[in-house]
């Protein structure tokens, strides 16, 4: 890289060629560049390793991942959420329970998710399980329907991304299907008639994998392009599919 172009690799550079690596399925070999790299990896290189790890079920070297990014940012709830969402998709409640203890123990503030959405020249927030909208009745409703939709069409509540501790299953499932993702989906289409125009909502925190797959079946059940940008990337959802691939 810098013989034949002159460019001296940064560590952003590293951080890259890890996210390319972990989508291929290169976990080992992205491990290996990261122990390698010249400069000391940053929170960015070892949480495009953790996400890998996410997505490819390797519980063990995401762990390693974890370590190291709580070793720079000790304090900050997006690596324990990270840890404990990786251990939930692998069905493993009791180990994220243990990392949502921990992060009690250590006093980490978890940054409430929040999804906004523009209409009427006014910013409308939403929060999960949020009843303080003035159309919160109307809102409830529409999200009851489109849940029903897209429950029928065969895509089931993924329970495993609700962080509380509730064993419940049925009370699990009340808790992921009002998310604010999908509060402000649900707004969105009941507010806005122009059907070309995409709902556009921004969500402070990475979307969960239950309200990505749900924007995903409501923009083909629907017909309508939304488009969500979370604290990692934009999601153009249409007709059933996202840009990301499923990899985010």
């Amino acid at each position: 890289m810098t013989l034949i172009y002159g460019v001296e690799p940064r560590v952003d550079h590293f951080s890259c060629m890890v996210d390319l690596m972990g989508r291929a399925g290169l976990l080992s070999d992205a491990y290996k560049l990261i122990i390698s790299m010249p400069m000391k990896p940053n929170s960015g290189v070892w949480g495009a390793l953790m996400g890998a790890c996410k997505k490819h079920n390797n519980i063990e070297l995401g762990k390693e991942a974890f370590d190291n990014m709580l070793a720079l940012e000790p304090l900050d709830s997006r690596n324990y959420l990270s840890l404990s969402n990786m251990y939930s998709s692998a069905g493993l409640r009791k180990e994220s329970s243990e990392v949502r203890g921990l992060m009690k123990k250590r006093s980490v503030i978890r940054i409430p998710g929040s999804s906004c959405i523009e209409h009427g020249k006014r910013i409308h927030r939403f929060v999960s399980g949020d009843r303080s909208h003035p159309l919160e009745e109307e809102i409830s409703k529409k999200l009851e329907e489109l849940v029903k939709k897209v429950r029928g069409s065969g895509a089931w509540a993924r329970t495993e991304f609700v962080l509380q501790d509730v064993d419940d299953e049925e009370v699990r499932e009340d808790m992921i299907n009002k998310h604010s993702e999908k509060l402000a989906i649900a707004f969105g289409l009941m507010v806005s008639a122009n059907l070309r125009m995409p709902l556009v909502i921004t969500k402070n925190l990475r979307i969960c994998g239950d309200c990505h797959e749900f924007a995903k079946v409501v923009s083909r059940l629907e017909g309508r392009e939304i488009i969500i940008r979370d604290k990692k990337r934009f999601h153009h959802f249409s007709n059933g599919s996202c840009s990301c691939r499923d990899y985010w």
